[in-house]
């Protein structure tokens, strides 16, 4: 038995374009939320008032065009609707009771009865239409009921007084005017309804503003107290854990995670300090056996340079390990520090150059950042001739530049010459001492104060370092 096989149209049927179109939402939704993100504000306090007040303006918005669509429309529209029953009233009483010549009862009934001011006026042609205001749901409303209910040539002025209208209908030899009190044909009392609601409105962002304020501000110092503690420098004095449930026990999470780091750079410390007794008093038996005893002078000078080497490369991981973390922050002249640069410089018969953009004043640990800035320019001064060091001190930041003419190190061995104790062929990461730990010790220093160190091709054509902290 033959069978048949539809084949679908070249290019898929309606399922594949509604697949593509199901897998084209999630991209077209990311990129939507990527704009929203891209122009929202950055800060906690305004994303949480707009949280606050966008939802307050949507409803309000809602609220209004609803009210004015169904009720001050549909209002307007009855009111006027009565308003121009009466005048057609008016017209079917001139129409037929014909025999009186000046109207006076129908006139004085229309005012008394219906509170309309009627006045019969020659036949002269009706003005020319005047411009509509911007906002014309009364003059909207009373052409369409006068169209529907008289269906005669007219002319209505609702721009004029603003507490009378008044309404002309061309008539079979003259030309009847009609004044009608505004509030019998318009909702005139809708503007209370929109002054309650925004005045309620600000009412309650007055309320909203201060307790959002209050529920931020244990955050901010949360955030101060980390970044200061980040930077190594002490925790103000007047911080603790204050707001709500969450931000409180955040705030004792982070006090008790600080605590413990003090306690383990403490412990660290402690342990360091007592090897560093324990082996300095067997280098110095060390050297005072070699003083005593006998062989060769050459022998003993060998023993002498290997126990000072073991001295030097202890003391230089002792400093790596302390990382100077002991140290309070205080104010750094960056101009007196260049200065006894110039006069190393000469010392090592390097040719060095420094500028300096900015307060010349930084606020760091003093004695850390010294030691940091000497071991990376230090390292410059050893392997090149040439050395630019430029300093930019703006907007709550710091950073130093250092170019020198040397050897330079390969970009993919610049991460590692920051690792303790490495050692390369060319040897651009050893301090004074060999021990390795010039960059590394560095590195550990910036970092301690927020910051970091990186390596880079220099325009003079060795090695550039940039140093940047917070300052």
């Amino acid at each position: 038995m033959a069978t048949t096989q539809l084949e679908q149209p070249e290019g898929g049927g309606l399922g594949d374009l509604v697949m593509r179109t199901l897998r084209a939402m999630p991209r077209a939704w990311n990129r939507f939320w990527r704009l929203v993100a891209l122009y929202m504000p950055k800060r906690l306090y305004a994303r949480s008032l707009i949280i606050v007040i966008a939802p307050m303006i949507l409803l309000q918005s809602v609220v209004a065009f609803v009210f004015m669509e169904r009720h001050w429309q549909t209002v307007t529209q009855r009111l006027s609707q009565a308003t121009i029953a009466d005048i057609a009233a008016v017209i079917d009483m001139m129409e037929t009771y014909p025999h009186d010549a000046d109207y006076a009862n129908i006139i004085r009934i229309a005012q008394d009865r219906m509170q309309l001011k009627v006045d019969l006026l020659p036949p002269d042609p009706l003005p020319p239409p005047g411009p509509r205001p911007f906002f014309s749901i009364l003059d909207e409303a009373l052409s369409s009921e006068i169209t529907k209910q008289i269906n005669r040539p007219f002319w209505i002025d609702t721009v004029g007084n603003s507490n009378v209208v008044e309404v002309r209908v061309q008539l079979e030899g003259k030309v009847l005017r009609v004044f009608v009190r505004r509030s019998q044909a318009y909702a005139s009392n809708t503007h209370i309804f929109l002054i309650w609601m925004v005045g309620t409105s600000l009412v309650l962002l007055m309320i909203a503003i201060p307790f959002l304020r209050n529920q931020i501000r244990p955050i901010l110092t949360l955030a101060e107290a980390a970044e200061s503690f980040g930077k190594g420098r002490p925790m103000p004095r007047d911080f603790r854990p204050r707001g709500a449930e969450e931000v409180r026990r955040a705030g004792f999470a982070f006090i008790q995670m600080r605590e413990r780091i003090e306690r383990q750079i403490e412990q660290r410390t402690a342990m360091l300090t007592g090897v560093s007794h324990d082996l300095r008093t067997i280098l110095t038996r060390f050297k005072l056996q070699l003083a005593l005893a006998g062989g060769k002078a050459e022998t003993k000078a060998a023993l002498n340079q290997d126990i000072d080497d073991m001295q030097s490369m202890l003391e230089g991981y002792l400093s790596f390990a302390r990382g100077e973390a002991a140290e309070d922050t205080g104010r750094f002249d960056l101009e007196t520090y260049f200065q006894k640069l110039g006069e190393e410089a000469q010392l090592r018969k390097c040719k060095l150059t420094t500028t300096l953009t900015g307060d010349p004043t930084v606020h760091v640990r003093p004695h850390a950042f010294a030691r940091l800035l000497s071991n990376v320019i230090g390292n410059a001064f050893r392997y090149a001739k040439t050395v630019e060091v430029h300093a930019n001190h703006g907007r709550g930041s710091l950073t130093v530049t250092i170019d020198d003419n040397g050897p330079g190190i390969a970009p993919d061995k610049r991460e590692e010459v920051f690792k303790p104790f490495l050692r390369l062929d060319e040897a651009r990461n050893l301090d004074a001492s060999g021990t390795g730990l010039g960059l590394s010790i560095a590195r550990d220093i910036a970092r301690s104060h927020g910051g970091d160190i990186s390596l880079e091709d220099s325009p003079l054509g060795g090695l550039r370092a940039v140093i940047k902290v917070p300052a």
